[in-house]
């Protein structure tokens, strides 16, 4: 671990707890992208990375500073995540529409390049999205946790089985079984092509 970030957890443990701000500065980044990608949108994920902070903050005493704390706060963040969307899931009334509110669904808008596209261009776009949503959907929280992990913060398998807490061959079985069930569920946007 670096010697400033060692530094930072001694003097919150001596009781300076201004010294978090440093392990926030240098982690808010990469706990919110990970949140991100596991809640799906903005004000879940920012709520998640909060929560992993506060949890780390509050838990840092058991925190073995034989490993990186990025990979430690990494965990929580992925647990606090998948905490929360589960809690959504449960929580039916998070996804109805409130009262004066039109059904405009503008989470799924995408962005591009060109101005001039067209209804047709914006409907596959569209369809695009809500495909790869729905076959993130079909993942376990561990397969979608390895994946999002492996392919899209490109950590190695060695890190992933630490923040996972399991050994490496099942973090390794859990990536595989993802990419094995995207490819099958995003099939149509490739043309039927595997």
């Amino acid at each position: 671990m670096e010697r400033v970030e060692s530094e930072a957890i001694r003097q919150i443990l001596a009781g300076d707890r201004d010294a978090y701000r440093v392990l926030m500065d240098r982690h808010f980044h990469a706990v919110f992208r990970v949140a991100f990608r596991v809640t799906g949108n903005e004000a879940d994920a920012e709520e998640a990375a909060q929560e992993a902070f506060l949890r780390a903050y509050n838990k840092l005493s058991t925190f073995r500073q034989e490993a990186n704390f990025s990979t430690w706060i990494i965990r929580i963040a992925m647990n606090t995540s998948i905490n929360l969307v589960e809690r959504r899931k449960r929580d039916l009334s998070h996804y109805a529409p409130r009262a004066g509110e039109d059904n405009a669904d503008d989470r799924a808008t995408t962005q591009v390049a060109d101005e001039r596209a067209g209804p047709e261009r914006m409907l596959l776009d569209r369809e695009a999205v809500t495909l790869r949503e729905e076959a993130m959907a079909l993942l376990t929280p561990m397969e979608r946790t390895a994946f999002t992990m492996r392919h899209m913060e490109e950590m190695p398998i060695a890190e992933i089985a630490t923040a996972l807490e399991v050994p490496a061959n099942s973090a390794k079985q859990a990536v595989f079984r993802a990419v094995s069930k995207l490819r099958r569920a995003l099939m149509p946007l490739a043309g039927g092509l595997a």
